[in-house]
């Protein structure tokens, strides 16, 4: 195995470790405020009714995002319940009848009355000050849902360092690094469209290979959002490479301030069902409550910088002048997953009943189809005094299709070990079983795949 082959083969395996959690939209509140705030004005100079309008809340953002002064709210349209404007002087009586569905700049986005209630979900990425009511929030996304299914797409929720790109401070790039801060022309031809140097940023940032055709396909079958816990400003310089055409995400790009838990992203400021998101990223820590809807990426390390803030002690992909494969990497593997869980969602059952059906289901079937027929015995790699079943590899194994056994017996097809010399190793050996190392497991579960077992054999003991 030559050295590239080997610094990449050992990145892969240190990538199925976890990281530490800080390692690593909507258009349809944006809509409405483009269709029915338009006017920005004093509050005290106009007493019309601020409403709703759903229709516009769910189709006209998905174009584009809208910037607004700062100001008061003023619109000029009807309720979307198609209720006449009312007079918010003091003698309206409805006045106070208002279910205040949303916050805007300290004031109701329907009434105008001053609101000093910070309940609700910030949605600060569809605009700065939007707060929006839980009911509201829960209606939308009932209304975005049936629109969205009837278009046949799922949500999918995409990380960026490590899972479409990698970036790397300039300060940090490597004297055997130092080709890339040539000229575009002079770079290899795999760098020329894959590579930025951010100059006022002084940063340098490598797209994943195969990114722009993933994101191309992955468009047509789900409405794509970016959820990053980088700062803002990073989010939307890496979404302009990602998505220079602004077609792909629009306002759809959610950032570490927009976070309602610290170091943890969460679903509660993605306007669409749970039911209906497919998760993208590296870091499983981050998505406590979501794990369900996650699938988990091999990280992608390209810079040296990289590589040593997760310990890999080997060439980076640049130092040694490589890549990931366009045809066999991460994005094209999971391109097909992706494919194979919107077919499965929408093909299978009735049509009357897309609105019943819950993804994180469709993940559970497609995962056990990983390791089915598949009968594993572990040796040595379990703790003692702990319960088989309850430990990680166990379970992933059991999430993979995969039956899990504490006795040897001819049914028996893979011994999980990391010595060869235990009485289970001998016994896999000598009876033809397959004898593979931990990494097997982790590797089939990030490639959604059955891995080759002959890639992950088992060290034989050193004598004492």
């Amino acid at each position: 195995m030559d050295s590239a082959a080997e610094s990449l083969s050992l990145m892969r395996a240190m990538s199925l470790a976890d990281s530490p959690v800080h390692s690593s939209s909507s258009d349809d509140f944006a809509a409405f405020l483009d269709a029915d705030l338009d006017t920005i004005s004093d509050a005290s100079a106009d007493s019309e009714e601020v409403a709703v309008e759903e229709e516009s809340i769910l189709k006209r953002v998905k174009r584009r995002k809208l910037e607004l002064p700062d100001g008061v709210i003023n619109p000029e349209s009807s309720s979307s319940q198609g209720e006449p404007k009312e007079d918010l002087g003091e003698s309206s009586p409805k006045k106070n009848t208002c279910p205040h569905p949303g916050v805007y700049a300290g004031m109701c986005m329907r009434c105008g009355q001053k609101m000093d209630d910070e309940s609700g979900v910030a949605f600060g990425y569809i605009h700065k000050n939007l707060r929006l009511a839980n009911d509201e929030v829960v209606r939308l996304r009932d209304k975005d849902l049936k629109n969205l299914l009837r278009d046949r797409k799922l949500y999918l929720v995409l990380d960026l360092d490590h899972t479409l790109l990698n970036s790397s401070r300039l300060a940090d790039i490597t004297v055997e690094e130092g080709y890339l801060n040539g000229q575009r022309d002079a770079l290899p031809d795999n760098l020329k469209s894959s590579l930025f140097k951010l100059n006022w940023m002084q940063m340098m940032t490598k797209l994943r290979p195969f990114v722009h055709a993933f994101l191309k396909e992955a468009s047509n079958l789900f409405e794509m959002y970016i959820y990053t816990m980088g700062e803002r400003p990073y989010a939307l310089e890496m979404a302009k490479l990602l998505d220079p055409g602004d077609i792909y995400f629009n306002s759809r790009i959610i950032a570490q301030g927009d976070c309602t838990q610290r170091h943890q992203k969460g679903l509660d400021v993605v306007l669409g069902q749970e039911s209906a998101v497919v998760i993208l990223d590296d870091t499983e820590a981050v998505w406590g409550k979501h794990k369900e809807n996650l699938i988990l990426m091999e990280r992608y390390h390209f810079f040296a910088s990289s590589c040593k803030h997760f310990g890999f002690n080997c060439k980076s992909l640049s130092e040694l002048k490589s890549d990931e494969s366009e045809t066999e990497g991460a994005l094209a593997t999971v391109l097909k997953i992706l494919q194979r869980i919107h077919s499965l969602f929408f093909d299978e059952g009735r049509e009357d009943d897309l609105e019943d059906r819950d993804v994180r289901q469709v993940l559970k079937t497609v995962r056990k189809e990983v390791l089915k027929d598949c009968k594993v015995v572990f040796s040595r790699v379990l703790p003692t005094n702990f319960p088989a079943e309850h430990h990680t590899l166990w379970k992933m194994a059991e999430q993979l299709g995969a039956t899990c056994s504490i006795e040897l017996d001819p049914s028996v097809t893979h011994v999980v070990s990391t010595n060869a010399g235990t009485d289970k190793s001998r016994w896999a050996v000598q009876e033809k079983k397959h004898l593979v190392h931990p990494r097997w497991i982790e590797a089939s579960n990030y490639m959604w795949r059955k891995q080759p077992e002959e890639n992950f054999p088992v060290s034989q003991p050193k004598n004492k």
